[in-house]
């Protein structure tokens, strides 16, 4: 299968890597330097340790990498989906289109598939890729399990079994907004794990931070529309464990970093890589509003992130909290 690739971050890096093993792949870049270094050494400061296999061919238009594929796989962040999209307008809409972007658009707080459908409505196979996935861990090629979720079951059926392949275990779904907003929301809750655990309050707080940010989650996502089997799955449960106690996550290491007394612009520079759950805790706040849904979690986050409170405050204000049944 021809599978284009639209973005050379680490994670567009990651499955340019991991899908070149089956399929014939293009990757695409909106940087033009950074396509010249790639051609030039096929290494890249985003994935460092790692290079791009010759097989790997380079494209530096991104309508043409699409319209030559047969499933397109736009890989940037939330931030950079937009201006990526408006490259692909015009585009038949006759082949596949994927996306493994976590997050919330940071202008307007659209979910990803939302964004799909303003910019390319003549795109009707469609759906996201995600998962609990490191990027440099994917690229050595260790395994991993993905779901891709689109409301046409046959289309996640059959992207899901192209892509399928050891060490890869891709599963389908049909709730494409479960997924999107787990995919989202477990990287606000990583940034709170990752302060819990550089204030040093130990495994039992991070356990219940975990478990009560699934909580969260859930919450908002089943108001949305999504199913509540969604968030104990891959793209619910098993992405918030990851990223919420992996080493190699940046939006734990935010919070470690926060915990620490680094201002954000700081953390964010020293970083080097976008995090998608800075933007997504204000987006988060704003749908709960909407929906009536409580986030403390959420709500810590964000005021540690843009209204200066400390973190050992935050973490007070949670413990402080009036006692409740579980399930509320």
């Amino acid at each position: 299968m021809r599978v284009a690739v639209l973005g050379a971050g680490a994670w567009g890096l990651a499955l340019s890597i991991a899908l070149e093993r089956a399929h014939e792949v293009t990757l695409w870049t909106r940087d033009a330097a950074h396509v010249e270094a790639l051609a030039r050494t096929r290494q890249s400061g985003y994935l460092p340790g790692f290079s791009l296999p010759a097989s790997v061919r380079l494209e530096a238009d991104a309508a043409r990498a699409v319209a030559q594929s047969d499933l397109a796989i736009l890989a940037t962040s939330t931030a950079g989906m937009k201006p990526t999209l408006e490259r692909l307008q015009g585009h038949s809409g006759a082949n596949g289109f994927l996306w493994a972007c976590k997050g919330f658009d940071p202008a307007t707080g659209l979910l990803p598939h939302e964004l799909i459908a303003s910019a390319l409505p003549e795109l009707k196979r469609v759906g996201a890729l995600s998962g609990p996935s490191f990027a440099m861990e994917v690229a050595r090629g260790l395994p991993a399990a993905l779901t891709v979720a689109s409301l046409d079951d046959t289309f996640a059926s059959s992207a899901a079994a192209a892509l399928n392949g050891a060490p890869l275990r891709v599963y389908s779904s049909t709730d494409l907004v479960g997924v999107e907003v787990g995919g989202a929301l477990k990287n606000v809750m990583a940034i709170a794990a990752g302060i819990s655990d550089g204030l040093g309050l130990g495994a039992n707080a991070r356990a219940a931070l975990v478990t009560r940010g699934l909580a969260e989650m859930a919450r908002l996502g089943t108001h949305m529309g999504g199913s509540l089997e969604t968030f104990m799955g891959l793209a619910g449960v098993g992405d918030l464990v990851l990223t919420a106690t992996g080493d190699l996550s940046r939006n734990r290491t935010v919070g470690l970093r926060l915990a620490a007394g680094i201002p954000l612009a700081s953390v964010l520079e020293e970083l080097g890589h976008v995090a998608e759950g800075v933007h997504t805790a204000r987006s988060a706040l704003a749908l709960a509003a909407r929906h009536g849904v409580s986030m403390p979690i959420t709500e810590a986050v964000s005021a540690v992130l843009f209204e200066g409170l400390a973190p050992r405050s935050a973490v007070q204000s949670l413990l402080a909290r009036e006692a409740k049944r579980e399930g509320a």
